[in-house]
């Protein structure tokens, strides 16, 4: 599978913040095992960028596909199986539960469509340093432990594109380190292609492309 942008804009956004853009208004391919780190300032349309990805916005001109599907023509049913085969998101609002558990939020993504075991919830934990957290509700958590929570929600589905919008915001360095570690190695089980989005470039993100929105 891969994924294409087609001279890609936001309907909303200034003509002078596209200009010097390596995505908007470009020609942009990208194929499953590949990583890609986009660069953004801010305003500069990152999260749009990766919304438009995932199909929850539709405004902008150009186009997206997945092979040789529009993703704007999708109907409801087949962008929802998409979604649940080949995309998953760690959004940088996180779209937790604030009143269920911890575990009840991972778990809740896990089941619509298994690629792990329940016991992979308790080793991804135990990675991340929440372990302890995994049966207290998710709002006595720390914003940085959410993000935690967040990234393994993320990977206990079948992917073939991992979006991350600043997932990392709220993380120390020994985290983000231990985030990126477990990311990794569960794209490399997928063969599967990571988008990373943030307002800087990482050092522990090895992109074999580096764009700037």
């Amino acid at each position: 599978m891969n994924l294409k942008l087609q001279c890609v804009v936001p309907e909303n956004i200034e003509k002078e913040k596209t200009r010097n853009s390596q995505i908007w208004s470009r020609d942009i391919l990208i194929n499953k095992g590949e990583h890609l780190h986009i660069v953004a300032p801010s305003g500069s349309g990152k999260t749009s960028f990766i919304l438009f990805i995932y199909g929850i916005r539709n405004d902008y001109s150009g186009k997206i596909f997945y092979d040789d599907q529009i993703l704007k023509e999708l109907g409801t049913e087949d962008l929802s199986m998409l979604r649940q085969k080949n995309i998953s998101i760690v959004f940088q609002d996180l779209k937790l539960f604030n009143e269920e558990t911890v575990r009840a939020n991972i778990e809740i993504k896990r089941q619509l469509n298994p690629f792990h075991d329940a016991e992979m919830i308790d080793e991804m934990a135990v990675l991340l340093g929440i372990e302890s957290k995994l049966n207290q509700q998710l709002k006595k958590c720390s914003y940085g432990e959410q993000q935690r929570v967040a990234i393994i929600r993320a990977l206990m589905q079948p992917f073939d594109f991992l979006l991350l919008d600043e997932p990392f915001s709220h993380l120390d360095e020994n985290n983000r380190a231990k985030a990126m570690k477990l990311i990794y190695g569960e794209c490399d089980k997928r063969n599967a292609a990571m988008i990373f989005a943030d307002l800087k470039s990482s050092e522990y993100f090895k992109g074999e492309k580096v764009l700037m929105l």
